[in-house]
């Protein structure tokens, strides 16, 4: 069995770092935008299981629709933390046997399945897989083999720790460049990366929308893109 573990906070007070481009309306549509693109993306991958661990009653309506298993967070620290969201889904993807354990970010919609494959058939027992952020500091995919085989702790610089630390533990880590994972909308300035490189997604629709629109706010929006 294998499944991919996508922890997802309250929507509603999504990508703070967001503020300076995007008011409260945009930020909450853009990230329930990006998940669905995520959760689509992990739907045409096939996998076994997608869980998305949660405890928004809005984004577990969005998992269901889409053919995910909500998996609630014990308290509120899993629902704040992505590290204690990832490691409460790791125990139970090891909890119900298995065989590989993968786990993205909610806010890389220009995922594809086929990109969620190549991390699966990457990553073999000892040697697990990972995918950098695109500024390289920051791990965006993860492929263990079994669940457990190592603990994972995000925030930058995470990609060069997780490579230590499976080193460390006797494991030889496998890098996958993969370039629709690697962007992930955090800042501003990612705002134009996506409408430039997000293709049909719905989270580029709507910020090349944004952009043609002048957002319809009092907060500046990402200059459009030719």
């Amino acid at each position: 069995m294998i499944i991919c573990a996508v922890p997802a906070k309250d929507l509603v007070n999504a990508k703070q770092r967001l503020v300076p481009a995007l008011g409260p309306r945009e930020r909450h549509e853009l990230a329930r935008a990006m998940l669905s693109d995520v959760l689509a993306a992990l739907r045409a991958a096939r996998l076994d299981g997608v869980w998305v661990v949660t405890r928004d009653p809005e984004v577990i309506e969005l998992a269901v629709a889409i053919g995910a298993e909500p998996l609630a967070s014990l308290g509120e620290a899993a629902n704040s933390s992505h590290t204690t969201a990832v490691a409460f889904a790791q125990a139970e993807a090891a909890r119900r046997g298995a065989r590989a354990f993968l786990t993205v970010p909610g806010d890389v919609p220009c995922l594809t399945g086929d990109e969620i494959q190549a991390l699966v058939a990457g990553a073999r027992e000892g040697a697990p897989a990972f995918a950098p952020s695109r500024s390289g500091f920051g791990t965006n995919g993860v492929a263990l083999t079994p669940p457990d085989a190592m603990p994972l702790k995000f925030g930058e610089p995470s990609f060069q720790s997780h490579l230590a630390a499976a080193r460390a533990r006797g494991l030889e880590p496998r890098v996958l460049m993969l370039a629709g994972l690697a962007l992930d909308v955090d800042a501003p300035e990612d705002l134009a990366a996506l409408a430039a490189e997000g293709g049909v997604t719905e989270s580029a629709r709507l910020v090349r929308a944004w952009a043609d629109a002048g957002a319809g706010s009092a907060r500046p929006v990402p200059p459009r893109v030719a």
